[in-house]
């Protein structure tokens, strides 16, 4: 077939409110063709998933398409009445949202939810629609179908509960499947699972996709064209390959140099963020909306009228909206390329030694019972962290990590074992217990920053409570001037003293929290997954800071993430951990070259990689993690292990590994021989 399922020519929609009217999707043109993986990407508001809602025309009350044209399969959707929509969606056209459980009945068991899509769309009996959805779990990889089946949604993990909606929306065999960020909230394990199932529809079923993500990596592994959006507008699109090796327009260029792809180093070849932030849709500048955040803007030129897109010299099927494409040289350097001295760890701040959490659970105590069982959440952690060093722990959900944090910040005490910062035992104690000094020497950053703000209050008067708090200076006058060079530190204007938290993006919020964490100069900040809420230009602006203060500040970071691309960017240790175990530990390149433990193994073929020259092997776990009240007899990871068949003598499942060192500082628990372990090949090596 030649014709494209999904033709969307010259699309402009907006929302009508109070203020009047909100353009959010302006001229955008797309093909989907038969089989087809389209993926669609830009930075939050950009109006990657308005496209979707309006292709499926689910805008609400106050959305409206203005302009253009939908056309499905030749036919414009616009002319469509609301009955032939409703005969497409569900059935010939799918969609898939970001959380799972927005699309899930919780009162409702699976199985009928499933039974539902084929009874309504297709007629068929309850009989045949049992078939074809146990068919159907089993064709998204899910184990025990029945089982699935019969459970009811909260009983299952958001891996399983993405899977059935995948499912639910393949049931009737539709001819377009929308995908709106279908693995943001996944670890990456699951997250490589579910690519692999995406790879797998334009094969197995026929189905054509628009895949939105702001993961380039994951537009990579999964489409075959890419459409690059910003505010409001396509503004480059052509094959994965083109618009990767071989960008032309300045947004695409810089949201790739604000990636830790492995040729990033934090001292050599630092991230560079753009500059600037998305304009809102009543504020974009005349002719290019990109303009005042480009390096490359020519006034009289980039703000001259309503660009349009354009094919760039010698690029067939290429498009940008960019004028001075020809003009560009997009392998020169551009303003903010720099080098910094490597930082120099000191002394050991943070010693942690056979450190055990244990939580006692005993639920049938309610009902009589007697019986009582612990939750061992982490079981054994021991390691060090350096004054001025990064030290990453890494694992999936539920591996312990943030456990290990709340026991540090005191919200938590071990049940066994020691936490010493400096020369003072934390493990025991309480954070109510502690004394101011303590308190201040050890802070965190939260991953997300709209939690950790009070809403009424300015950010200037949370900094100065912080201060307060930690008791430093004097006066209010002292605390204030120290609050303004706090804000100075994150790299945010003084006028932010007197905003509320509503008036500022995600990623400056994210500096606020940052800034108050640092009020009382700590010896140890513990980051959670501070990035991972942020857009990646945002990101790479944050993480460019955090480096920053660290290198002024001389403090000791314990960063906690799943995303191994920034660990492998940020990171000077790694500590990886699987159900509240340390299975390895080393310096950020032992840890990502051969010998690997098992598990880092999958989870380094797990990350998605934003660049066509790098090569991985392909690892994708079985089965979920182990429930931390009933872990397996013997080796933690052995009931997922992929090589727990070159131990011979069954070890793997009646005997804790031991910790053996495999290099100066780099030990990792595992039963494989020697010879096993030196075999191994390394997971991400570059083509050719």
């Amino acid at each position: 077939m030649t014709e494209p399922i999904l033709d969307i020519e010259n699309l402009s929609i907006s929302f009508f409110t109070r203020a009047g009217e909100i353009p959010a999707v302006m001229d955008f043109s797309c093909k989907v063709m038969p089989g087809e993986a389209m993926g669609l990407v830009g930075e939050s508001g950009c109006g990657k998933s308005t496209v979707a809602l309006g292709i499926m025309r689910d805008l609400g009350v106050n959305g409206r398409i203005v302009g253009g044209t939908i056309r499905f399969r030749g036919q414009d959707m616009n002319e469509m009445s609301e009955a032939e929509l409703r005969k497409i969606r569900g059935s010939a056209i799918s969609m898939v949202y970001q959380e799972p459980m927005a699309s899930l009945n919780p009162a409702m068991k699976v199985g009928r939810q499933l039974m539902e899509v084929p009874i309504i769309h297709e007629g068929v009996d309850e009989a045949a629609a049992i078939e074809r959805a146990l068919e159907m779990l089993s064709s998204v990889r899910l184990p025990d179908p029945q089982r699935i089946m019969d459970a009811y949604p909260h009983q299952l993990s958001g891996g399983q509960q993405q899977r059935i909606v995948i499912a639910m929306a393949l049931l009737s065999n539709p001819a377009l499947l929308l995908m709106d960020e279908p693995t943001t909230a996944l670890d990456v394990t699951v997250e490589a699972g579910i690519v692999d199932l995406v790879k797998d529809l334009g094969k197995t079923f026929g189905t054509s996709m628009l895949f939105i993500s702001h993961n380039l990596g994951l537009i990579l592994e999964t489409c075959d064209r890419i459409t690059v959006m910003y505010s409001g507008e396509a503004v480059e699109t052509g094959t994965v390959k083109d618009i990767f090796d071989d960008m032309r327009h300045p947004y695409t260029q810089g949201l790739f140099r604000s990636i830790p792809l492995p040729s990033a180093d934090k001292t050599a070849r630092p991230l560079i963020a753009i500059p600037g932030q998305l304009p809102l849709p009543h504020e974009r500048p005349p002719g290019c909306n990109f303009g005042p955040r480009c390096a490359h803007f020519e006034a009289g030129m980039c703000d001259r009228g309503d660009l349009q897109m354009r094919t760039p010299w010698g690029l067939e099927g290429h498009e940008t909206r960019c004028v001075r494409t020809d003009d560009i040289d997009w392998a020169a350097p551009i303003a903010g390329d720099h080098t910094s001295e490597p930082i120099v760890p000191g002394e050991t701040v943070l010693r942690v030694d056979g450190l055990k959490k244990y939580y006692r659970v005993a639920a049938n105590e309610i009902f009589g019972g007697t019986e009582a069982r612990s939750v061992k959440a982490n079981e054994d952690v021991s390691l060090e962290a350096r004054e001025a060093e990064t030290v990453a722990i890494v694992g999936e959900s539920g591996c312990g990590k943030s456990t290990l944090a709340r026991v540090l910040l005191g919200l938590e005490t071990a049940t066994d074992g020691k936490a010493v910062l400096g020369n003072m035992e934390i493990g025991d104690v309480e954070i109510g217990d502690r004394d101011t000094g303590t308190v201040s020497s050890i802070q965190m950053v939260f991953q997300n920053p709209f939690d950790t703000l009070n809403p009424s209050h300015t950010v200037g008067s949370q900094i100065i409570r912080s201060l307060e708090k930690f008791g430093v200076g004097a006066s209010q006058a002292e605390r204030r001037s120290a609050m303004l060079e706090l804000l100075d530190l994150v790299k945010l204007p003084r006028e932010f003293e007197s905003r509320m938290p509503r008036q500022l993006s995600g990623g400056q919020k994210q500096r606020i929290g940052i800034a108050r964490a640092f009020a009382g100069r700590p010896k140890l900040v513990v980051a959670d997954e501070p990035v991972s809420a942020l857009d990646v230009s945002v990101q790479a602006a944050v993480t460019e800071l955090l480096v920053d203060i660290q290198r002024s500040s001389r403090t000791t970071m314990l960063f906690i993430s799943h995303d191994l691309s920034i660990v492998r960017y940020l990171s000077d240790r790694i500590v990886v951990m699987y159900l509240g175990h340390v299975v390895e530990q080393g310096t950020t390149e032992q840890v990502f070259a051969p010998p690997y433990h098992p598990y880092t193994e999958a989870l380094l073929s797990a990350v998605p990689i934003a660049d066509t020259s790098v090569v991985k092997k392909h690892i994708v776990l079985e089965g979920d993690i182990p429930s931390a009240m009933n872990p397996p007899p013997g080796c933690p990871f052995q009931t997922r292990c992929p090589r727990k068949h070159l131990v011979k003598d069954g070890r793997c499942e009646s005997d804790m590994p031991p910790m053996r060192r495999v290099a100066s500082g780099h030990i990792i628990k595992c039963h494989l021989d020697d010879a096993d372990l030196d075999a191994m090949e390394p997971v991400i090596s570059l083509a050719g």
